[in-house]
């Protein structure tokens, strides 16, 4: 016999239990709305903050697409690009214009701190912004295209890219109004230029505003149109959230730098040189390998004209002769004539020049190293015992470097520029040497 149910119980489908349960069940659902509602409170919209100065380059762009797949991540209610930049590519422009109208994250694009400028292609991001603005102080356009290493273009191919880029700019500032347009037009036509009011005037850009709070609380409530539809940024309270750039792009920003390019450009040549001069122990050939391909990045990235980079290849080729051959200088102040006349040109454009300080002082420096290397040339090999015309005709030496045919013997405590008679020999072989002319040594393998 089963037990009794005890009376005390309601059984288990009595409408009391029921009652019961649902009770619970709203209960949890207040105490989870009640916890909810402050941490919901507690977590304010967020904008996200980035801020570049310098010109137009890849590491620019590298850090404005990563920060703007950040705000997509995070949900960002707008995006504010703080920009300072002289211009640069037109190439590389347009692909920050394209990755600015394509964000699903409204970008203001925000010419500041005073002082700063947006010339040249800075002109064209901040019209690409969803909304532009300014701090007081700073100025915008002078948008003419230059050619690739900075030259003033032919009438004709100069023509035809002032209207390419011309269009580029009105369809940009079509959303502002027939004023903006037109003074857009006139940045790369003309080259005009505007500050702060008289873009703010022109309907160039939305507001001028002295820090990031008096920005969002401008801008707060504007309608932006984001990939084709329109979107109002809540932007009172928001919090604003810093976006650091990474040390690869802080590291590529560097070498943007005209003068350290050049610096980087003069370590590797020195370096070079010091390795083809006295070859063997292969360090200075490996350092002078690396600064040279990364001044080579620089280079790139900053339009550097070909017609200074053959003047400072020419200074190379000089001193390189001089330390083989042995003019007694005479190339080496040819050299230091040609390297300050192709530094002075490798970087003929409105955004990047090298200030002439710096200009001088690496061509003091490059002076100083190669009179350094030719004196210790000289002096070791007149320190080489039986250094007379025929002492050295039979001795016994070792290749420092492959003779293919030409390269470095040491005999006698003394390294030697040296040809091989007949094929090839390889580095650390023994040889005999044949006959002497000047600095240079004619040997044959050892038999």
């Amino acid at each position: 016999m089963p037990p009794a149910p005890c009376p005390l119980l309601p059984a288990p489908s009595s409408p009391l239990l029921l009652l019961r349960r649902r009770l619970s069940v709203l209960l949890l659902v207040w105490l989870f709305l009640a916890v909810a509602s402050p941490l919901a409170a507690q977590s304010p919209r967020q904008v996200l903050a980035l801020t570049y100065d310098g010109p137009v380059t890849p590491a620019m762009l590298a850090y404005l697409q990563r920060g703007l797949s950040q705000a997509e991540a995070i949900g960002a209610e707008a995006v504010i690009f703080s920009l300072d930049t002289p211009g640069g590519s037109v190439d590389l422009t347009r692909q920050i214009s394209q990755a600015i109208q394509r964000s699903p994250t409204p970008v203001i694009v925000y010419v500041a701190p005073a002082r700063a400028w947006a010339a040249s292609a800075g002109t064209l991001i901040t019209l690409s912004g969803h909304l532009a603005a300014m701090a007081p102080e700073t100025f915008i356009g002078a948008a003419s295209p230059v050619g690739s290493g900075g030259e003033d273009l032919p009438e004709t191919a100069a023509q035809k890219a002032k209207e390419a880029l011309a269009a580029t700019a009105r369809s940009l500032a079509e959303r502002r109004g027939p004023d903006a347009v037109a003074w857009a037009a006139e940045t790369v036509l003309s080259a005009q230029a505007a500050t702060a009011e008289e873009a703010l005037t022109i309907g160039a850009i939305d507001v001028i505003a002295v820090d990031i709070p008096d920005l969002l609380a401008q801008l707060d409530g504007y309608t932006v149109i984001v990939q084709d539809q329109p979107r109002q940024v809540a932007l009172a309270d928001a919090e604003v959230v810093a976006f650091e750039r990474s040390w690869i792009e802080d590291f590529l920003a560097a070498l943007s730098n005209p003068a350290v390019a050049a610096i980087l450009l003069t370590l590797g040549l020195n370096a070079i040189l010091y390795e083809l001069s006295s070859p063997g122990g292969y360090v200075a050939g490996a350092v002078g390998a690396i600064c040279l391909l990364l001044a080579f990045y620089a280079l790139g990235t900053l339009d550097a004209n070909f017609a200074g980079l053959a003047f400072i290849g020419l200074a190379f080729i000089l001193f390189l002769i001089d330390l083989k051959v042995g003019t007694g200088g005479v190339l080496t102040a040819g050299g230091l004539v040609a390297f300050v006349l192709g530094a002075a040109m490798l970087f003929d454009t409105p955004y990047a020049a090298i200030p002439w300080s710096t200009i001088l002082g690496l061509a003091a420096a490059m002076g100083l190293f190669v009179a350094v290397a030719l004196r210790a040339v000289v002096r070791t090999q007149r320190s080489a015992p039986f250094s007379g015309g025929d002492a050295l005709v039979g001795a016994a030496a070792h290749t420092r470097t492959p003779l293919t045919p030409e390269g470095m013997v040491y005999v006698m405590g003394a390294l030697w520029l040296a040809t091989a008679e007949e094929g090839e020999i390889p580095a650390g072989e023994g040889v005999v040497i044949t006959r002497r002319q000047g600095h240079r040594l004619w040997v044959r393998a050892r038999a």
